[in-house]
């Protein structure tokens, strides 16, 4: 839909309207984070602060932003769910620890090696065993979704046009200079890392259909997928530092 034709509809319709005709959207992003949430995360829960995020959408959406309304309202929806999770985060504060020390690990490896950081090397630089490091992934995974902040990125100020450090790798409203760098970074993954986020985050499909693209467990796939986002934030530490 066009800027012009849903900011003249806004003024004219209830709120009850822009919900309906927008809840589908609201509904297939809560079921896509739900694929990486643990039970006790209620998708009706995900669904009501989407569905806050929709209406805050359609009273600050302004269409000199130069996205359309939809892809607007999905980051908002989005960055309304993932506030829900973090308010009532049930991860242990060590989970973040580890995680925050996994990325640091990495970050050491690939400066020395120069390439990407294998397995082993990641669980030795921590101290740990395999078991434990993939264990960690596991946690990091089912503890919590990563979100654009986790690359060191304002997400609220992504959708309120805020641009200049605010990337994501499938919208056409971020800054370009950080958008190379993240593509450039996604581009250097390990091969099935970069597959997992690209279905993931691009294509959309869920744990258990990548797992099927892939051959592998959905398991193996969440694990995949967090450590792709730990390796990127590893890469990404230094954006907007001025190195």
């Amino acid at each position: 839909m066009g800027s012009k034709s849903y900011q003249s509809i806004v003024s004219n319709q209830e709120a009850d309207q822009v919900i309906i005709k927008y809840a589908p959207l609201v509904k297939r992003i809560a079921y896509h984070l739900m694929a990486r949430l643990p039970a006790s995360v209620l998708v009706d829960d995900l669904i009501q602060a989407g569905m806050v995020g929709l209406l805050e959408a359609s009273r600050n959406y302004k269409s000199e932003l130069g996205a359309s309304f939809e892809t607007y309202a999905g980051i908002r929806i989005r960055g309304a769910m993932l506030d829900e999770l973090r308010r009532n985060d049930w991860a242990p504060k060590s989970v973040h620890r580890k995680a925050r020390e996994m990325a640091e690990v990495v970050r050491g490896i690939e400066a020395r090696e120069g390439r990407d950081a294998r397995d082993d090397e990641i669980a030795k630089g921590m101290g740990i065993s395999l078991d434990d490091y993939y264990k960690i992934l596991q946690d990091s995974s089912t503890a919590r979704m990563f979100g654009f902040d986790d690359l060191g990125v304002d997400e609220e100020a992504l959708a309120n046009g805020m641009s200049e450090h605010s990337p994501s790798p499938y919208e056409d409203i971020q800054d370009e200079r950080f958008r190379a760098k993240l593509l450039e970074s996604i581009g250097g993954l390990p091969e099935r890392e970069k597959i997992v986020v690209t279905l993931y985050y691009d294509s959309e499909l869920n744990l258990r259909e990548i797992g099927s693209v892939l051959g592998v467990s959905e398991s193996r796939i969440s694990q995949l997928l967090s450590q792709a986002m730990i390796r990127l934030r590893a890469r990404m530490k230094d954006w907007g530092t001025g190195s």
